[in-house]
């Protein structure tokens, strides 16, 4: 007597098949987690080293800006519009940019060379000034 025994995997996919996965389950993210924090390697995204003698500004530029507003902190390095910018109200919220800002500014120092990074480092520097200080060295090297 040959008995044909129930298999997990026919079960589970009868089971897939009549109730599909809510989308939350997959693309929900915890409140405290924001994709710029899920970046582990910059130099992944941008591959470029910005370097003063080998100008490649404006492509470094660019690519970083789509990677900024890709994961969600363009504002970081670009002001907003006016009547568009939205300043933390929340402990929580100026914790969050706090953070942010660190983790974009990494990513800056991350992507330019050691002369660069020697150049523009200052303490407590937020990503924008330090964004400000490389266009501004770049735009007066223009001819």
């Amino acid at each position: 007597m040959v008995s044909e025994p129930s298999s997990p995997k026919a079960t589970n996919e009868s089971s897939d098949s009549s109730s599909p996965p809510s989308p939350k389950t997959h693309s929900k993210m915890p409140s405290n987690t924001h994709p710029a924090l899920m970046v582990s390697n910059i130099k992944n995204h941008i591959s470029i080293t910005l370097e003063m003698e080998n100008v490649q500004y404006s492509t470094w530029a660019e690519l970083f800006k789509i990677h900024a507003r890709s994961h969600k902190v363009y504002h970081h390095i670009i002001k907003p519009a006016i009547g568009k910018e939205k300043a933390p109200s929340t402990e929580e919220e100026q914790e969050l940019w706090l953070t942010l800002d660190a983790t974009v500014l990494q990513w800056i120092y991350a992507t330019i060379s050691h002369d660069l990074l020697h150049t523009i480092l200052e303490p407590d520097s937020t990503a924008m000034e330090a964004w400000n200080r490389l266009r501004d060295i770049f735009q007066d090297n223009k001819h």
